[in-house]
């Protein structure tokens, strides 16, 4: 009978990075195009073909393990891994083994976005890793599930399978080569759910530290999920065998292959004792169509890779000077800059999560908000206004018509009072439009608020003197009839009178009668 189970996951992850180039020769690295026209000997491996490492590969995997909180090594070398495989041109794959470039970094996921349970601390979440260290850390009174990184390696990727419709397969070599870096994770994960958690904050971290593209479409990042199960059963302990669930290339196949797997696995446990190996590890694909794993292969150990040191490839070091560059690319993450703007600004969680959602519309909104009367009204006009015209003509923050000094300044008008609530998004839809800064359309368009007392006065006198069946539904106790005359002092300035001033004169002409 079994007591109870626990899920395993550890993920490693694959991550395309921007270079101009390959990792090892001069071909563009570039998605798509035309089947093979980006290759050369060097990506093809053909004989003879010397392999150099391409200017920035190496910085960018660094900067990549800084933003991961890893530990860059000073000294490294590339390795040579065989098998064989049809995308695999040359028999063997450049990438590193024993000496990677990063080691011993993590991530720190967000326990307000895990279930009720587990921030609660339920039966199936763990609150220690397998050393015991503790799995929760608190930072700025927030508390986090702590996923440990073993470590981060180059390599170059492989080309890509075609299947087409029928018994025909084409192999597209234009990916062979591309720069890669392989994120390897402790097995700390508990659950389908934390691992797409997990896929997704490294998305994240990457994307803001400009170290890839990150889109799993294209095949720019993608997961191998490693899972099996902790079994108790009548007071022992069992360990399922591990399965390696290849290039999952979604959050959502991620939750629902593991979700799979954990359930095959557990009933596989209960059903046949005799084929249980707990020293086996299975590869295994998903089908997404039928939502069912499927076996690929089997592998007990890495001898089967035969690892040999790169024989083109010196060792080389890592100087200081490039781990400073790194350092610097990496700058303040977005998880630090969410919780410094909510305690500068006051922001909600929602606001923050959307404005530091990249890298490039956090600066635009804090450019933004320097200067600004009300940072809150920035925000919500960035969130509300600016971001919704982006989704709707599709474009990012760095193709918008207009700067960050223009939200500044429409904020300032409105709060100055020289415009209204409702002028201003009329100014907002001209200035997206025209790139026009506020002051030059309220200008040209007449707009500016009339906060003169006397100018405003007249016209509330005359308003009263035009209305006096108002006036007597005043005196009888209906109040609400000075915000009627109010509106009726608006349609008559065109919008220009300030609102606040002609309410209250309406409220004290009102009264004195």
């Amino acid at each position: 009978m079994i007591d109870k189970y626990e899920i395993v996951i550890g993920c490693e992850i694959h991550t395309q990075l921007l270079t101009k180039t390959k990792a090892f020769c001069a071909c563009e690295n570039k998605y798509g195009g035309i089947p093979d026209t980006r290759v050369c000997p060097v990506c093809l491996g053909l004989p003879g073909a010397m392999p150099r490492i391409s200017k920035g590969y190496v910085e960018l995997g660094a900067v990549a393990g800084l933003a991961l909180n890893c530990d860059i090594a000073r000294f490294t070398k590339f390795d040579r891994k065989h098998y064989f495989y049809p995308d695999l041109a040359k028999g063997y794959q450049i990438t590193q083994y024993d000496v990677p470039l990063c080691t011993d970094g993590f991530v720190d996921l967000p326990m307000a976005k895990y279930s009720k349970e587990e921030q609660e601390g339920g039966s199936k979440f763990r609150p220690n890793n397998f050393k015991g260290e503790p799995c929760i850390v608190e930072t700025s009174g927030k508390k986090y599930r702590r996923v440990r990184i073993e470590r981060i390696h180059l390599e170059e990727d492989v080309g890509k399978s075609l299947h087409l419709q029928g018994n025909h397969s084409y192999i597209d070599y234009n990916r062979c080569g591309t720069p890669l870096i392989e994120i390897v994770t402790k097995p700390d994960m508990t659950s389908p759910e934390e691992a797409a958690l997990f896929m997704q904050t490294v998305q994240e971290i990457l994307r803001y530290v400009k170290v890839t593209n990150g889109n799993l479409e294209e095949g720019n990042m993608r997961c191998d999920a490693n899972i099996n199960l902790n079994v108790w059963e009548d007071g022992k302990l069992y360990h399922t065998p591990i399965s390696e669930i290849k290039n999952l290339n979604s959050f959502k196949s991620i939750r629902d292959a593991c979700t799979y797997e954990a359930q095959r696995q557990l009933k596989e446990f209960q059903e046949d004792r005799q084929e249980f190996n707990a020293g086996f590890k299975v590869t295994m694909g998903w089908d997404e169509a039928k939502g069912q794993t499927v076996v690929q292969r089997t592998k007990n150990s890495f001898v089967d890779y035969r690892f040999t040191t790169e024989p083109d490839i010196k060792p080389f070091s890592v100087s200081e000077e490039l781990i400073e560059r790194a350092e610097e690319r990496v700058g303040e993450l977005p998880e630090a800059k969410r919780i410094r703007l909510q305690q500068e600004f006051g922001l909600s969680d929602f606001d923050v999560e959307t404005l530091t959602s990249t890298r490039d519309l956090a600066l635009w909104f804090e450019e933004a908000a320097q200067g600004a009367k009300d940072v809150k009204k920035v925000a919500n006009w960035i969130l509300a206004e600016l971001l919704a015209v982006l989704n709707e003509q599709r474009k990012t923050i760095n193709e918008v018509n207009i700067t960050p000094a223009h939200i500044t300044e429409l904020v300032n008008a409105i709060a100055d009072k020289k415009i209204s609530g409702a002028q201003g998004k009329t100014v907002f839809a001209k200035m997206m439009e025209s790139g026009k800064t506020p002051s030059v359309i309220i200008k040209e368009e007449g707009m500016e608020t009339v906060s003169d007392s006397g100018a405003i006065e007249a016209m509330v006198d005359k308003v009263i003197a035009e209305n006096p069946k108002a006036v007597e539904d005043f005196k009888s106790g209906k109040t609400n009839v000075i915000g009627w005359l109010t509106g009726q002092v608006m349609k008559a300035s065109q919008g220009k009178a300030n609102p606040g001033v002609a309410s209250k004169l309406v409220g004290e002409k009102l009264s004195k009668l």
